[in-house]
């Protein structure tokens, strides 16, 4: 797998191994910004977890590795994530999402196209994508299908999309035998404190102005994470080539709710904190270029095709995810330096 270092990789890795005793990981991550080794100390000398510290634009280190450890599947989670630092910095999203998984299919179809046949029968490449890819709903429109069709609007989801796009070519041109899932917004433990949540959470504990952007009424449908990956490896198991599923979690909220969800939570857990009312650190920013108002996604193709439903409601999922952020401060406080700062100040400094 790639991008197992990131958030939801890295929960992926974990829940795999917990759930399984004779298979094997191999871990490859480039260890950008997102990218926490910590985040799988539990397997840090577990033989059936390998890192490699790599790039998936390297194809040399991608043909070593899948020849010297011969893998049943492929799943691509690696990618740039963050629609705010596409906007600054599109290239490294291009070169990432598009240029690398290109090189990575490549190297996966001639890897795959040298297997024996029952090999060659069993192998999956499965390819973790954004609603996003589908542009932006009004607010009385029904939810993304499969069919939607696609209509990206900031350069992360451009670059999220033409993935989407190669890896169904290379299965209509190749016959490489793919699976791709659009999922929605993703919360849980180990997210990185750029992302609405961790950064609600880590501002509040600080007694720092939450920024919210524009009115807060951009809606989106939010998923657990652990949810995310128990509905990759249905879709894995069960999903049909060359198909799409798309995963939701069946809650769509606005991002104003959710910081007042947040806080009330805080304010519950943490009776003696000087900064309650947390929500009276809210601070409404000038919005974000072309942020798209709502996301939506109809699950109802993965829950009839392969019998898939999230089992946490938000919630269940929101306290759980408050509360591990709570119980694992040293984690958070490792990479809430540097760089994150610098990005902090680049990103909501000058909006006021």
């Amino acid at each position: 797998m790639t991008g197992g270092a990131g958030f939801i990789g890295a929960n992926f890795v974990l829940e795999y191994l917990a759930l399984t005793e004779n298979s094997r990981v191999i871990n490859l991550d480039k260890l950008t910004y997102a990218g926490n080794l910590s985040s799988l100390a539990a397997y840090s000398s577990d033989p059936r977890h390998i890192f490699i510290k790599g790039d998936i634009a390297d194809r040399a280190l991608l043909a070593s590795l899948l020849e010297e450890h011969r893998p049943s599947a492929v799943i691509n989670f690696a990618a740039e994530s963050h629609v705010d630092r596409s906007i600054h910095a599109p290239e490294a999203f291009v070169q990432t999402n598009v240029m690398g998984t290109f090189n990575l299919l490549e190297s996966v179809r001639v890897y795959w196209q040298a297997l024996g046949e029952a090999e060659a029968a069993e192998f999956r490449f499965l390819h973790v994508s954004t609603d996003e890819v589908y542009g932006s709903l009004t607010m009385d429109e029904p939810a993304f299908t499969e069919r939607h069709p696609y209509a990206p609007n900031s350069p992360y989801s451009a670059s999220k999309a033409a993935s989407d796009h190669m890896v169904r070519a290379y299965h209509h041109t190749y016959g490489l035998p793919v699976l791709t899932t659009n999922c929605s917004n993703n919360y849980g433990p180990l997210q990185f404190p750029e992302k609405l949540i961790p950064l609600i959470i880590h501002n509040a504990l600080a007694g720092k102005s939450i920024p919210l952007y524009g009115d807060g009424e951009n809606i989106r449908d939010w998923l657990y994470v652990g949810d995310h990956c128990s509905a990759i490896r249905a879709v894995l198991d069960k999903g049909r080539l060359g198909e799409v599923y798309n995963i939701g979690g069946n809650y769509e909220k606005s991002n104003l709710d959710i910081v007042h969800t947040v806080c009330d939570i805080l304010d519950e857990l943490l009776p003696e904190s000087s900064h309650r009312p947390h929500k009276s650190l809210i601070k409404f920013v000038s919005d974000r270029p072309g942020h798209d108002r709502r996301y939506a996604i109809d699950p109802t193709k993965i829950a009839t095709e392969i019998q898939w439903q999230p089992k946490e409601t938000f919630e269940s999922g929101i306290r759980k995810t408050v509360t591990w952020y709570l119980e694992n401060q040293s984690w958070v406080e490792q990479i809430v330096s540097g760089e994150y700062q610098n990005w902090l100040a680049e990103n909501y400094g000058e909006r006021g």
